[in-house]
């Protein structure tokens, strides 16, 4: 299982959101590239970066902190926010970004994923947020009517690298992941599945690196690396 330390980006900081609110923000660092060097230096082998401004203005807002992350890091950095034309996946794939991340443009245009699937072989992953059950977009401002799943199945022969799962109800607030759902996201699809949202200790990697064998292949951590309360050491070899 891989772990992906997350960097938020908000106004050109690493911040952290509490049920994706972003009027309830948390800045722990600002300087986003020391941080990548220092998660790069403490051994982890992806990055998870999301431009948080981007993903409510449907355009790319950090792009200068996105740009110095990937200048200061030499390992693989998967990124979404604001990523919903083919141009702009062209444009950060060709820049060094490893995997671009779709998540609004998956509900309102699935033929994007399809098309960049084709033109950018194992290098597009979707973004899939949800609150209760139902696939949330636009910044998680908006919520639809589909559900997860049924969102994800719609990409199963596309060749989508992965299929990067939030709770929103639990994003940010160090509840625990919510192993059972995403455990039974990934049984159901061959994609494979990394976990989002809540993961507040070593418990809860230890739980969903025993699905494994479900298809759970990744977990993204955030908060819970900043404050202390998972060790990235200890993480990094429970995830291996």
């Amino acid at each position: 299982m891989i772990l992906y330390p997350a960097i938020d980006l908000k106004e050109g900081r690493c911040v952290r959101l509490y049920r994706g609110e972003m009027n309830q923000a948390t800045v722990f660092s600002e300087d986003p590239a020391a941080q990548a060097r220092a998660f790069a230096a403490a051994g982890c082998h992806w990055l998870h970066i999301v431009d948080l401004d981007g993903a409510f203005a449907g355009k790319p807002v950090n792009r200068a902190s996105v740009e110095a992350i990937l200048d200061a890091v030499q390992i693989p950095i998967q990124l979404g926010g604001g990523i919903r034309e083919l141009a702009t996946v062209e444009s950060w794939l060709g820049r060094g970004v490893t995997r671009a991340i779709l998540g609004t443009a998956a509900l309102h245009n699935p033929n994007l994923v399809k098309e960049a699937c084709r033109l950018f072989p194992t290098r597009i992953a979707v973004g899939i947020d949800a609150r209760d059950g139902r696939v949330a977009v636009e910044g998680w401002s908006k919520t639809s009517t589909m559900t997860a799943l049924d969102l994800a199945l719609k990409f199963e022969d596309a060749g989508v690298a992965a299929i990067i799962f939030t709770d929103i109800e639990r994003d940010g607030t160090l509840a625990g992941a919510n192993i059972e759902r995403t455990a039974e996201l990934a049984r159901n699809l061959e994609t494979p599945v990394i976990a989002s949202g809540g993961i507040s200790s070593l418990e809860d990697l230890r739980a969903l690196k025993a699905h494994e064998c479900d298809g759970i292949g990744g977990a993204i951590l955030g908060r819970a690396l900043y404050d202390g309360r998972v060790d990235l050491a200890s993480a990094l070899a429970l995830a291996a």
